[in-house]
């Protein structure tokens, strides 16, 4: 398709004709300009829109037009019929059904493209005049498309006569398309029930051609193939199985046909998955022979390596199992035959070839076994045990087979593995791993006690321990189900603490799964600490290998998290190991945190006076590195260091809490510490001794939100952790987050001063520093929002979220002079206008803990009455279009809020601004307006009720009520 020499000016001024249509189709296709595209699509869409294109459209479709061309008429065509039906005069319904159809047998030798285009317009038009003025459409289209004598119904004889194979596959294409237009139609419910009912009606009609079709010698492939795709296309209207099982077996065949093969899973898979299904159960079990008579076609596929068919019979076999599996037990006289299903399942489960490099089936078979124990033990008991006598040894069986799929390749095969192969293979361990965890209910202890034998009969026989992946998918098994099944009361823990350390771990993987084992047997552990010492040992010599980082780091952490109070014959040796592996940088940062999170739970565990001791010499060789890059010019290299070091104090920080000890000691008299004690709290100390170097640091790196914010998260999470034993540090603090936020704001100095106010508010020795505090930080801020803050919208987040806070613990701050009440106000205003979610709802927080302060603080009270009506006003423009409509839950907590404590204010505010013709949108009437004012002002309580009136009338306002939002 070349483009004419000249497609013309830019169509937007063009008067509507079929040439200048034909202009601007060119101008989108051919153009190399996206401006002068967009331009005509844009001018294309009003045209498809317009009355006219009733008429171009068959201009368009013209014989001698290019595909594109007849293309876009067809689709203007569906556009008219589907979204415009009602400008059609009724006495045109009957000559605009016979020119379609008549086009229809046209365009049946193609192109494909516009064919299908005018069966789904002619789909369209079925769906609107079904049933009153069009009762049998399926019929009245097949006869339409038989052989017929000429000058009928509008068509001529050559065209009826010109290609039968082309007029039945242009009628199978209508019939596919029937259905799916009707899936995908915006219809009201009631309509959508009465048009199901039509089309299933015609079902009748349907299924026998598609039975004659699919057994005729005479039907080539292609016809075979489009009745499949039509069956498929008609299931999904719910058609009942009893009057379609026929047809569904006749698909059967289809399989045995490579060419068919895709097609006819696909179709079959979609008629036994409807549940629906469950009705009609002679239709099931007349099925379940034919499904499992695909077993020895499964098996030679699997031998085969042919993957495709394998993977769809699998499709068909579980589809069968699972949806159906409850009814099919019930089927008490056919149990051999479920039996033999779910063990061609299990087959599926356990096909020969690692997952996802040479087998992709297995996946699919995992939720089966999920469905099948969930319906066995939701039997009465009696019935239970019966079916349980049954299948328990299937399920043990499939234990085996999970174990035996989660194997690693050989090392070398596994290095050849892509990194995309790898991940699979690790979320498909994960899936395995669920489903052990789920089978243990219904096998219990007896299969860890399985597991246990099976472990140690391997590493007592040298021949069997040398094959290491047997060993790790037992293993991997114990910490399946001992990661959410609570084993405390198991016999075979002891016995499997006692044969990890027999395990070689040389072997990286192996060596993984033994620490996410032994992590998974933390809480164990805590309960039975005598065992801690033959275990401990092993995770600390995994420590201090880089390939093993990720599991030996995490396994530690579990363990001093949960046996932090038995560790202390152990502390030296893993704050001698961790101090090592620290400075030797053996492992990435983020591991480095976790490891700095474990140390914090063991040092808390330890006596007071030894903690500070032990913190010094953990903390002193960083603390010394980050004085030496403190005193370097900045770069950056020293600047990712210095992040690191304050991130791993930080993590420290988030869990060393002296009090959590005392807390946790049973029958302790007081769980807080005395203040003697307190002012000593070792946190505190360090701080305090390093807090010169953190103001070096600041002093060189102030323009660096990342620094900045690694620095405020050392004394957030001190602040988190040690609660009002970091009261010490307040004035210091406060004063130098008063100076580096109005040097250079950044949101993290807003979160921490936020963090203060909670925490430190209400204490009265501490009021002065946080007050100057909030004063100096409000100021700054108040500058930000003058020059215009939509460059900052996480300063502005955080900014409502620190007064939100005030608001609710510290209100009698309002009542300073040195705060600006009404610019504060502004500000929440200017928050809500943000197109940032975060922002917004920051934004609505401070308004919603502000409004109910109104009544009883004087200033408040007087900005309300000066500015509420701006806020009402930008609420209602937020809300009318000028937002997203997924912040409109926002909105309506701050309406809400208003009619909660100003009912009289805002009815008179809602009345001004919305009296103003086309606010907040042109779409709404003045009606719909003052309904919309009623219902809120009427509700006062209920949230979910606001929301919904706001939300709708949030639709109304951008013409998208009714539209199937």
């Amino acid at each position: 398709m070349e483009p004419p020499t000249n497609p013309g000016d830019s169509p937007v001024d063009l008067e509507l004709t079929v040439e200048n249509v034909e202009s601007a189709l060119y101008q989108l296709y051919f153009d190399p300009d996206m401006e002068r595209k967009n331009v005509a699509q844009k001018w294309l869409t009003q045209a498809q829109a317009s009355a006219q294109a009733w008429q171009f459209c068959w201009a368009l479709l013209g014989p001698d037009k290019l595909p594109e061309v007849q293309f876009f008429g067809a689709s203007t065509l569906h556009t008219k019929i589907s979204r415009h039906w009602s400008d059609l005069p009724t006495d045109q319904h009957e000559g605009l059904r016979v020119q379609l159809l008549s086009h229809i047998l046209h365009f049946s030798s193609g192109p494909k493209m516009v064919l299908t285009r005018l069966c789904v317009a002619l789909a369209a038009m079925a769906l609107n005049l079904i049933p009153q003025a069009w009762s049998q459409p399926v019929a009245d289209m097949v006869r339409a498309f038989q052989p017929q004598k000429p000058d009928s119904e509008g068509v001529s004889g050559a065209e009826a006569t010109q290609d039968p194979h082309a007029h039945c596959l242009a009628l199978l294409e209508l019939l596919t398309v029937l259905p799916e237009e009707f899936q995908s139609s915006r219809l009201a419910q009631a309509r959508r029930a009465q048009l199901r009912e039509s089309l299933v009606g015609e079902w009748a009609v349907v299924c026998p051609m598609l039975r004659q079709l699919l057994q005729s010698q005479d039907s080539t492939n292609q016809v075979k193939e489009k009745v499949l795709r039509c069956l498929s296309s008609w299931v999904g209207l719910d058609v009942p199985l009893g009057e379609s099982h026929e047809l569904v077996q006749d698909c059967f065949t289809a399989l045995s046909n490579p060419e068919l093969f895709d097609t006819a899973v696909e179709t079959i898979v979609n008629a036994i998955s409807q549940p629906d299904c469950q009705r009609y159960i002679d239709a099931l079990v007349n099925l379940m022979p034919l499904v499992l008579g695909l077993h020895d076609q499964l098996k030679t596929a699997a031998q085969d390596g042919d993957m495709e068919t394998s993977h769809g019979i699998c499709r068909i076999a579980v589809a069968m199992g699972e949806t159906h599996s409850r009814v099919l037990l019930e089927q008490v006289e056919h149990w051999q035959e479920y039996l033999a299903l779910v063990n061609m399942i299990l087959f599926c489960t356990g096909i020969p070839g690692h997952y996802p490099v040479s087998e992709t089936t297995s996946s699919l078979t995992l939720t089966f076994w999920y469905t099948l124990q969930d319906d066995i033990l939701s039997f009465e008991e009696e019935k239970q045990a019966v079916y349980l006598q049954v299948y328990r040894p299937v399920y043990f069986q499939l234990v085996d087979v999970l174990l035996h799929k989660s194997h690693y390749p050989s090392q070398e095969d596994y290095a050849s593995w892509s990194s995309d192969d790898k991940e699979q293979f690790r979320i498909y361990r994960v899936d395995i791993s669920d489903t052990l965890m789920y089978v243990y209910e219904m096998l219990g202890a007896e299969l860890l006690s399985n597991l246990y034998d099976r472990l140690g009969r391997q590493l007592m026989d040298p021949q069997q321990s040398s094959v290491w992946q047997d060993t790790e998918a037992l293993l991997f098994g114990f910490q399946s189900i001992a990661e959410t099944i609570d084993v405390n009361y198991s016999d075979v823990i002891p016995g499997l603490i006692g044969l990890i350390p027999r395990i070689n771990i040389s072997n990286v993987m192996l060596a993984d799964t033994v620490m996410y084992t032994i992590g998974s047997l933390a809480e164990w552990l805590a309960d039975h600490p005598v065992m801690l010492g033959g275990i401990l040992p092993m995770v600390l010599q995994g420590l201090v290998k880089a390939e093993l980082s990720v599991s030996s780091v995490s396994t530690l952490k579990r363990i001093c998290r949960e046996c932090r109070h038995d560790l202390g014959p152990y502390a030296q040796d893993i704050l001698t190991v961790s101090q090592d592996v620290l400075v030797k940088e053996v492992h990435k940062s983020s591991q480095c945190m976790w490891l700095m999170q474990a140390l914090g739970f063991l040092l808390s565990a330890l006596p007071v006076e030894e903690i500070l001791v032990r913190l010094h010499s953990l903390i002193t060789p960083h603390i010394q590195q980050l004085d030496t890059l403190a005193q370097q010019e900045p770069n950056p290299s020293n600047k990712q260091s210095i992040i690191h070091i304050l991130g791993m104090l930080s993590s420290l920080f988030t869990t060393l809490d002296i009090n959590r000890q005392a807390d946790s000691l049973e029958g302790a008299p007081s769980p807080r510490l005395t203040p003697s004690q307190s002012s000593q709290n070792p946190v505190v100390v360090v701080l305090q001794q390093v807090f010169t170097l953190i103001q070096t640091i600041l002093s060189k790196w102030l323009d660096d939100s990342e620094v900045v914010k690694a620095v405020c998260g050392v004394f957030d999470k001190s602040v988190r952790t040690l609660l009002h034993d970091f009261g010490p540090m307040v004035a210091q603090l406060s004063g130098m987050l008063g100076q580096i936020y109005s040097a250079f704001p950044q949101a993290s100095a807003l979160d921490l001063a936020r963090q203060m106010v909670h925490i430190f508010s209400g204490e009265e020795h501490h009021v002065s520093n946080i007050k100057s505090l909030i004063e100096v930080l409000t100021s700054a801020t108040l500058t930000i929002f003058q020059q215009g803050p939509r460059d900052h919208p996480d300063i502005a987040e955080s900014f409502m979220h620190l007064h939100a806070q005030i608001l609710k613990r510290k209100p009698d701050l309002y009542l300073s002079n040195q705060l600006d009440v009404k610019a504060l106000f502004y500000c929440g205003i200017l928050s809500l206008k943000f197109p940032e979610t975060p922002t917004v709802k920051a934004g609505s927080l401070f308004f919603t803990e502000l409004l109910p302060r109104c009544k009883d603080m004087p200033p408040l009270g007087d900005v309300l009455q000066r500015d509420g009506k701006l806020l009402t006003e930008t609420i209602l423009q937020a809300v009318g279009g000028g937002s997203p409509r997924s912040l409109t839950e926002h909105f309506s907590e701050v309406l809400l809020s208003l009619n909660r404590h100003c009912p009289a204010l805002l009815s008179q505010w809602l009345k001004e601004t919305l009296q103003t013709p086309g606010f907040p949108s042109a779409q709404v009437s003045t009606e719909q307006k003052h309904t919309f004012s009623q219902q809120l002002l009427r509700e006062q309580t209920n949230k979910r009720h606001v929301k919904e009136i706001v939300k709708e009338f949030s639709l109304l306002c951008r013409g998208l009520q009714g539209s199937g939002y």
